[in-house]
């Protein structure tokens, strides 16, 4: 289990789903512990009762059909299907319309969803998605991508309130790739994961909304950093490495 994991979090997000169907071919006794702890990038469907795009996780699906954050309703249909209580999809509604601004705020476009369900601890967890499609054909489009995705996941576990407090557990994951094909830059390809966790006490005065949403604002902020330490600078510092810039190629040659 431990290597498969491990082999996983090796692949490239778009190849993650074959990736996992393979391993679930080969130990088919880990299934649901594979299916619980690997993130596959995200898939989106058209809600057509409210003409809005929705992001499909396993944390809206019942089955083989997925919750609507906007009309509540799972396509396709399903009886006696589970909903969040009516308490929990009031906060789940006023979540959506919230991460909606927080997402072209941020991201000048992209795909956002909400989706809130009750624990055994009697407190609620909530999961806050996002999907940006960085390609030229892609809505809020910028540079020369030929293909890009920004596939973000939060996962938060709200524990009961005590005193005027409550326990917040954040689990955020994002997942990145991106290609290019055209003569400034040729054919390039970088993709990759990265996950952290923050947990934080506090006051629910404001309102679990306010608190969540500090906590993903922030956590989403050191993950952006790290992706671009990471990835993008090892890797700019890599390409110089092998095949620097021409100004510094005609700097460092030897007067003639």
């Amino acid at each position: 289990m431990e290597a498969a994991l491990g082999l996983l979090r090796r692949m490239p997000p778009k190849q993650s789903e074959t990736a996992l169907s393979a391993l679930l071919s080969l130990i088919p006794q880990h299934s649901s512990d594979l299916l619980s702890q690997v993130d596959l990038p995200l898939q989106v469907l058209r809600d057509i009762e409210s003409g809005k795009d929705f992001i499909l996780c396993e944390y809206n699906r019942d089955a083989d059909s997925y919750r609507s954050p906007w009309s509540n309703k799972y396509l396709p249909p399903l009886e006696d299907a589970l909903y969040p209580s009516s308490e929990l999809r009031k906060l789940e509604v006023e979540a959506n319309d919230i991460f909606a601004i927080y997402r072209d705020q941020y991201y000048e476009g992209g795909i956002s969803s909400v989706y809130m369900w009750e624990d055994d601890n009697e407190g609620f967890v909530a999961c806050f998605l996002i999907k940006k499609d960085g390609s030229k054909s892609g809505h809020g489009r910028r540079g020369c991508l030929e293909e890009g995705a920004w596939d973000a996941i939060h996962v938060i576990q709200v524990g009961p309130e005590e005193e005027g407090m409550a326990h917040y557990c954040l689990t955020s994951t994002i997942m990145l790739s991106l290609a290019t094909d055209d003569e400034s830059s040729g054919k390039f390809g970088l993709s990759g994961s990265i996950r952290r966790q923050m947990k934080m006490d506090l006051a629910v005065a404001e309102g679990h909304l306010c608190n969540m949403g500090r906590m993903i604002e922030e956590l989403e902020g050191k993950l952006r950093n790290s992706l671009d330490q990471v990835y993008f600078g090892k890797t700019r510092e890599m390409v110089c490495t092998l095949r620097p810039p021409a100004e510094i190629v005609q700097m460092r040659l030897p007067d003639t």
